[in-house]
């Protein structure tokens, strides 16, 4: 999955890498030489006490550090090019394909697992490229050519590379099996936290109004001890690895003085040489740790890219058609045997469910809750596909239709009206960003909005925040049945829309509604029988079936699930009408 996803991505890059290449690779030989040059100057200027030769060799090595200066800092400013422009085009990516999730892919991820893998789990996977980029490509570079440096200054003393590599990778390794799970772990409890702060920062007028603070905080301890344990967890493994690496650094560095000392006293070996061996075996050994160092991050980075690809393989239940068309004729709405079912349930939630309505005609459907009122207008927006049967737009099936000519054709009021945050103008605009102020406040007007918006510090510009929160429920419905008469869209989909308005403003709404549909084809989906009473043809919907189509008076005559409905509200026999 991991090499999957790097490949993928970092494709775009090849020559930023090639650079990165380039530069770690002069830097690090840079680096290499420095040892070398350092024998030298004991041996020949040190040791012989020549001062014109210390002195030229001190300025070439300053030239070459300078060298490995400037070729590191270009190294690390490509390898963020790179590192930086992967983490941009993933998230765009993952980003995209959620916008074209259908709300059961959506349902099935969750939005704060959604939003985790987007963010966090992209930045793991990001900085290890950004790790890999500065270190990782350095550290095999030192140690091949730091080995065949080391030999040839002492092959006797490099025996000691023979115990120190393998202990340092057995190090590594061990470690490494044992981070792979706890990062995936980690991974989904961060998930859990995330989804319970969402819930209850979103609901915190729920948990007060119960009084359930004490219960929400224990839910959040406990998610939280629970990140907290396996991040701990995680960082034992890494804090037994970065004493054990440096510990067996310092005692390959005890091992080569012990023995250089005696070689010198012999004179098998120089004092320069001694001092180039131990240079480079700290090189060499750093350059081991800086890969170990890359790979603590693989594990995590493994889980992130899991989860990241997961996201990327979901295709959308909604398909994109090949052959897509635009309607040519006035849009109506058909549905022919609609039905619906999510995989794996026993039950459709919308089963064979027929109906028609042209311009100029008002649908309406009613039931109790659960009975597959909202799935009806989920359909017809195409938010979901039907499983059996077709949900027909001006005369074509909406599986072949161009998403955004049928999108273009649809104004949707949903059941929970969602505000972004931003300004009463921005919200009212978000489907057709070209609309005059003149066109905001018509719409404001019938949907009687007009009076609080003008009352709002700043009118169209007053500051909404985000979902509405500082609107009241029938405030945020009026401002979102004015956002979908903006658009002025061949069809209306009103999903229990005025629910949250008192009978007077609903009458009014209504009325002022009127002129402005009387060429669209509005469905309303309603809870209130005196908001639908006047509409063309009711349908009533009992656990995902049609068992009433008609006008409300023929309803209450041949309908009882109808007419139980009306008794119930307006607390009459079964044969009264409204």
């Amino acid at each position: 999955m991991l090499m999957g996803v790097l490949r993928g991505y970092l494709r775009p890059y090849r020559r930023v890498l090639v650079w990165v290449l380039a530069l770690q690779t002069g830097q690090t030989i840079a680096g290499l030489l420095l040892p070398r040059m350092l024998a030298r100057i004991i041996d020949r200027g040190v040791v012989r006490r020549d001062n014109g030769y210390l002195w030229a060799m001190g300025g070439w090595m300053l030239l070459v550090s300078l060298i490995q200066v400037v070729l590191t800092v270009a190294a690390v400013w490509f390898g963020s090019i790179a590192a930086n422009g992967f983490g941009r085009d993933l998230r765009r990516s993952l980003f995209s394909r959620v916008m074209d999730y259908s709300a059961r892919e959506v349902g099935r991820f969750g939005a704060p697992s959604l939003i985790t893998r987007i963010t966090n789990d992209v930045q793991q996977v990001q900085m290890l490229v950004q790790m890999g980029c500065n270190m990782a490509v350095a550290a095999p570079i030192t140690l091949v050519i730091g080995t065949v440096l080391a030999l040839q200054v002492d092959v006797g003393m490099s025996s000691l590379l023979l115990v120190s590599i393998p202990v340092l990778v057995t190090i590594v390794s061990l470690v490494i099996r044992r981070m792979v799970p706890t990062s995936r772990l980690l991974q989904t409890r961060l998930d859990t936290i995330n989804r319970i702060l969402r819930e209850q920062i979103t609901g915190i007028r729920v948990v007060r109004a119960f009084i359930r603070e004490p219960a929400e905080i224990e839910r959040f301890e406990t998610a939280n001890a629970e990140v907290t344990a396996t991040s701990i967890r995680a960082g034992r493994l890494t804090a037994f690895m970065f004493p054990s690496m440096v510990g067996v650094l310092n005692l390959s560095s005890i091992a080569a003085v012990w023995i250089g000392a005696g070689r010198v006293s012999n004179g098998s070996t120089s004092v320069g040489a001694l001092v180039a061996f131990l240079s480079y075996l700290a090189q060499i050994l750093m350059s081991v740790m800086m890969a170990s160092m890359v790979a603590g991050f693989v594990p995590r980075a493994s889980a992130c890219a899991e989860r990241i690809e997961e996201v990327l393989a979901t295709e959308s239940s909604v398909v994109v058609p090949a052959d897509a068309v635009t309607p040519t004729q006035r849009a109506t709405v058909e549905l022919r045997n609609a039905t619906f079912r999510y995989p794996g349930a026993e039950a459709p939630v919308l089963a064979g469910v027929s109906v028609r309505s042209g311009p100029g005609e008002t649908t309406a459907v009613i039931g109790s809750t659960g009975s597959g009122k909202t799935t009806l207008l989920n359909l017809v927006a195409r938010l979901a596909d039907v499983t059996e049967g077709a949900v027909l737009v001006g005369g074509v099936d909406v599986r072949h239709v161009e998403p955004d000519a049928l999108s273009d054709r649809i104004g949707l009021v949903p059941q929970k009206p969602y505000l972004f945050s931003g300004t009463v103008a921005s919200n009212l605009r978000y489907g057709e960003p070209d609309a005059s102020d003149a066109e905001l406040w018509e719409a404001l007007q019938i949907a009687q909005a007009a009076e609080f918006v003008t009352a709002m510090d700043g009118g169209l510009d007053a500051r909404v925040s985000q979902g509405g929160a500082n609107l009241s429920g029938g405030q945020r419905q009026r401002l979102a049945i004015a956002r979908a008469i903006v658009r002025r869209p061949e069809i209306y989909l009103f999903d229990d829309s005025f629910s949250a308005l008192d009978l007077a403003t609903d009458a009014r709404l209504r009325a002022a509604l009127a002129p402005i549909t009387a060429e669209s084809t509005v469905i309303v989906v309603a809870q209130r029988v005196s908001t639908i009473a006047g509409a063309d043809r009711i349908v009533v919907l009992e656990d995902g079936e049609c068992v009433g189509l008609g006008t409300h008076a023929d309803l209450i005559a041949t309908c009882p699930t109808y007419a139980e409905i009306v008794s119930s509200q307006l607390g009459l026999d079964d044969g009264v009408s409204v």
